[in-house]
């Protein structure tokens, strides 16, 4: 009776060991939904909603994106927060909600990195400096020589304070040793139109973002707040190469999380997926025009890179003494 109990014990046992990775193996068998808190059209929801149909062709379900915008992302997250940790739910995160936000707001109503796993980055990309087309500025020596002459005299703009354009401006401050005045604005158009018209003196803006007035002949890209040239825009001197600090690069990325528990088979599911989208033909052909890279990596590599995101944007956050809430 013993061996009979003792047998029995193992099957149960090795059973419900099996059914986990069975229901792993199973998965999807219905659509998958990734949440994103950017609104429909903008560059990240657009490259999301390609990335989507590769996605779904690859794993045989149809996946769908859901924009819940606003309340600077919480919306979103807190939506897939309370979602089943089952493979099913997706979010879409922008490195600066990574970053920034554990710093900026005391009562955050989650914690990217306790809340939820990495299933992998989408992209990267960097800012360029955004002036008028008729501005006096050629370098961005000129410019930082004017900002440490006129302390608090030269103007930048951001679609909003704690936004990657204020915090690539209050980085460019730190790095230079110059004062300048932050001139936040409610419209992201509304901002470049002010660049154009000379109203503000600079701006850090992409091509998505400031593309159409570049091309109208209305601004002009100044420098890359980048390490080396952006594809594309090989023309447009990186911010060393202009005059400005060598250690100056504003960008972000983008990519994926899941619920926090999701079984790691599944979340290895969505990675394969995700990285074999990235690679297709057609997606690489698309992310030119947005100056987008393609940053794909493991979930445990993305884990490493979120945690380096928290860190690096502490010292700073600390010292513009910035809070949100």
């Amino acid at each position: 009776m013993k061996r009979h109990h003792f047998l029995k014990s193992l099957a149960v046992f090795a059973a419900a060991c099996a059914a986990p990775l069975a229901w792993a193996q199973a998965f999807p068998n219905k659509t998958i939904k990734v949440i994103t808190p950017f609104p429909a059209g903008q560059g990240p929801d657009v490259l999301l909603r390609m990335v989507a149909d590769k996605m779904g062709a690859s794993l045989g379900q149809a996946t769908v994106i859901e924009n819940k915008p606003g309340a600077a992302g919480f919306i979103a997250f807190e939506a897939a927060k309370r979602s089943p940790a089952d493979g099913y739910t997706l979010v879409q995160m922008d490195s600066f909600h990574i970053g920034t936000h554990p710093h900026l707001f005391n009562r955050l109503p989650y914690s990217a990195t306790k809340d939820f796993d990495p299933v992998t980055p989408l992209v990267r990309n960097y800012f360029f400096v955004v002036v008028g087309a008729n501005s006096k500025y050629k370098t961005m020596g000129e410019l930082l020589a004017d900002a440490k002459a006129r302390p608090g005299g030269v103007t930048y703009g951001s679609w909003g304070v704690a936004t990657p354009a204020h915090l690539g401006g209050l980085l460019l401050e730190s790095a230079a040793g110059v004062q300048m005045r932050h001139v936040p604005y409610k419209e992201v158009a509304q901002l470049y139109q002010s660049v154009a018209n000379g109203e503000l003196d600079w701006a850090i803006g992409s091509a998505a973002s400031a593309g159409a007035l570049l091309q109208a002949g209305k601004v002009r890209f100044l420098a890359a707040a980048a390490p080396k040239r952006i594809a594309g825009y090989e023309k447009v001197p990186t911010s060393s190469e202009s005059g400005g600090p060598a250690n100056w690069e504003v960008g972000g990325w983008n990519g994926l999380l899941v619920p926090k528990g999701t079984p790691k088979e599944v979340v290895q599911r969505l990675n394969d997926s995700v990285v074999k989208a990235m690679q297709s033909p057609e997606i690489k052909e698309k992310l030119g025009p947005f100056t987008y890279e393609n940053y794909t990596m493991s979930p445990a590599d993305m884990a490493k890179q979120m945690e380096a995101e928290v860190a690096s944007w502490g010292p700073v956050l600390q010292k513009a003494g910035i809070k949100l809430d």
